[in-house]
Order: structure tokens, then sequence, then C-alpha cells
């Protein structure tokens, strides 16, 4: 279910607007490792805390 929800999310951007979608990847390339790094703990923090929260 969890990983359906996770498809659901992702395909939002790309499906509604393309060219934004295309721009942050063309973004998301510039960037140097340590940055995406942190982009992902990040995220990974949030969606901790979000289960969290809602569990």
């Amino acid at each position: 279910m969890a990983f359906g929800l996770m498809l659901i999310l992702e395909g939002v951007l790309p499906l509604l607007a393309p060219h934004a979608w295309r721009q942050t990847f063309q973004r998301m390339i510039a960037l140097q490792d340590g940055q995406l790094r942190f982009i992902g703990l990040t995220s990974v923090a949030g969606g901790l805390l979000l289960l969290s929260i809602f569990h």
C-alpha cells in the first residue's frame, strides 16, 4: 500500500507539469554529492517524522 501511494505521489508532477519535472532533474544533476545526500537525509527524516506522527 505504501509503495502504491509513493508511486502515485511521484507520478503527479510528471503528469501535470512535465517541463517543471525536467527542470528539477536538470538542477539536481548540477548539485554536488554532499548536497544530494543532504536532500536525501532531509527526505528520510521528514518521512520518519510523518510516520511517527500518524502511526
